[in-house]
């Protein structure tokens, strides 16, 4: 994850370019869930950015494992983030495994030992703990693949075609 940042540039979107012209968003959280979702797709997963679970919940990436595992992954870039990051404990209900992802430089002796790390950069991720198994209930499990499918489905639709319908997912 050795990327250099001297061939960024500013980007038409107020994101930065590289080198390849590849739009990297703004904000560092964000650059994280990209690189965590690069590093999840490499592994067969199917990621999601910024899902809400349910109202006044928003996780940075739910992932679907192969094996139909739901994981969680908390995007946090520094300090300040994760200290005032108080909704967090409520993610667990519903994944089978909760990630942290942050960069190189955070202090991870803050994060609870009991969950999942990921160090990631923009380009991509690599797990350094892996989080313990906590199966959901298989109610909660078909409402979350579910829901899960039918946003991916309606942001990919609104995506070729913004007309198409308002954005309620």
């Amino acid at each position: 994850m050795d990327h250099a940042t001297d061939d960024l540039l500013p980007g038409p979107l107020g994101g930065l370019d590289d080198a390849e012209g590849d739009l990297l968003p703004d904000q560092p959280g964000h650059r994280l869930a990209r690189g965590v979702a690069r590093f999840l797709m490499s592994m067969n997963h199917a990621p999601l950015l910024e899902f809400v679970p349910v109202p006044g919940l928003r996780v940075d990436v739910i992932s679907i494992t192969p094996q139909g595992e739901i994981w969680i992954v908390e995007c946090k870039s520094c300090r300040a983030d994760f200290v005032g990051d108080r909704k967090w404990q409520g993610y667990l209900e519903f994944c089978d495994r909760f990630f942290w992802a942050t960069d190189c430089d955070f202090p991870v002796e803050l994060l609870p030992d009991d969950s999942g790390l990921m160090v990631a950069d923009p380009y991509g991720a690599e797990l350094v703990r892996t989080a313990p198994l906590v199966k959901l209930p298989a109610a909660r499990r078909s409402r979350l693949l579910r829901d899960v499918a039918r946003v991916a489905a309606c942001r990919l639709i609104r995506r070729n075609d913004p007309g198409a319908a308002p954005a309620i997912l």
